[in-house]
């Protein structure tokens, strides 16, 4: 049974008709008789009814509760929200604020560098204050500052705050005794986005499914991605160390400032902590006998080389679509873990894979191609099937048209 909405039309034509028929006599077609300015008013309340009830429905599903908040008599509820906390992941994570260490020249080595004086970024507008006091008793002191807000009204927070080392950060105010530009010396903390809705859905999503066991490889996955920015937990039973567990992690670009989403030595740390205690400090998580090493994932790169195109009117879009769809097939990638990922398989790196891709795109164009090849990066010999391992994802380092 399909369950459709009607259009308030259809619902006031269903009571003119209904009207008609108890009444036994035809309404007159003025739009302002009494009955049909009624009925109108009628479908009005019907439609308000359907669509309130459609909107309740989604909310029992996950896939289709909304984030916003929503009021529903009296009361201000977030249905996914209120799933995620059902579930026992809690809110989705927030947005972080990024902490730089900055290089200050000392004009004059007296007096003190306050708490709070505020500095402003000459390339992204943010403004940052100073973390602590700092004595002024060296030609270049290190003072730790912290983005607090931002031209787009968030508060500084996410990744609008992070800054590359060598970049400019200026003193709002002329301070006594310093120079006015101050240096990036190293990012202390990365500022990070919120979580995304639809990642935070997946993960209640993966809850639902993956419920915890006392130390499955499904815990472990759950209890790493708890860590704000880790995207994908791959936990493996060390063959060397008995009763070792091997836990790779990757995170988004965002977070961990690297473009291969290796993590920050400080989102590693965050892993291990949170699958060996839980958010109240006790250790309800890890088997008592489990001795866990938290590790970054690592990339492997490939060459890919597309011979004998023809037949497109636009060779150039035609390569930029090759170059996007294996790259997203390469990254899409990943390591298989015996009784964890779900099929299909995706830690196969296949030539007929990657030539069907190419086919596709080529084919759609209207045009054909000799041959789609892929080479370890740095090596000569083709590659027909390649297997990731342990903690091992794959990129895409060239892609060349002959």
């Amino acid at each position: 049974m399909s369950l459709t909405t009607p259009t308030t039309n259809d619902v006031y034509l269903n009571i003119i008709a209904s009207l008609e028929s108890t009444l036994n006599q035809t309404i007159p077609l003025l739009p302002k008789s009494f009955l049909r300015v009624l009925a109108k008013t009628l479908a009005a309340v019907f439609i308000t009814l359907y669509k309130y009830g459609g909107f309740i429905f989604l909310q029992i599903l996950v896939k289709t509760a909304t984030i916003e908040d929503t009021e529903i008599n009296g009361a201000i509820i977030s249905p996914l929200k209120a799933w995620g906390e059902l579930v026992g992941i809690g809110a989705p994570d927030a947005a972080t604020n990024a902490q730089l260490l900055q290089n200050v020249t000392v004009e004059n080595q007296v007096g003190q560098l306050n708490t709070g004086t505020q500095l402003i970024g000459a390339t992204n507008g943010v403004t940052y204050l100073t973390v602590g006091t700092v004595l002024l008793n060296a030609p270049v002191v290190q003072v730790t500052i912290k983005a607090v807000q931002d031209e787009q009204g968030g508060g500084g927070a996410g990744v609008i705050g992070n800054l590359d080392p060598g970049q400019i950060v200026t003193f709002a105010n002329p301070i006594d005794n310093v120079a006015r530009d101050t240096v990036v010396d190293s990012q202390i903390v990365t500022g990070a986005d919120a979580e995304a809705t639809d990642v935070y859905r997946q993960r209640i999503l993966d809850r639902f499914q993956k419920r915890p066991q006392g130390g499955a490889y499904a815990d472990y996955e759950l209890w790493g991605e708890e860590v704000e920015g880790i995207i994908n937990v791959y936990p493996y039973t060390s063959d060397i160390c008995p009763g070792q567990v091997n836990v790779y992690s990757e995170a988004t670009v965002a977070s961990s400032g690297n473009a291969d989403g290796i993590p920050t030595t400080a989102q590693l740390q965050a892993v291990k902590d949170l699958i060996e205690f839980d958010e109240n400090g006790l250790a309800t998580r890890r088997p008592a006998g489990a001795l866990v090493l938290s590790l970054g994932i690592f990339r492997s790169g490939f060459d890919v080389t597309v011979t004998g195109i023809s037949g497109v009117s636009d060779l150039a879009a035609v390569q930029a679509s090759i170059t996007e769809g294996v790259t997203e097939y390469f990254l899409g990638r990943e390591p298989y873990i015996p009784g964890l990922s779900a099929p299909p398989r995706r830690d196969r790196i296949t030539s007929s894979g990657l030539g069907g891709i190419v086919e596709d795109i080529v084919t759609a164009a209207g045009g054909i191609f000799t041959s789609a090849q892929f080479f370890q990066t740095g090596l000569l010999t083709p590659l027909n099937l390649y297997n990731l391992g342990e903690g091992e994802k794959s990129k895409v380092v060239n892609v060349n048209f002959i």
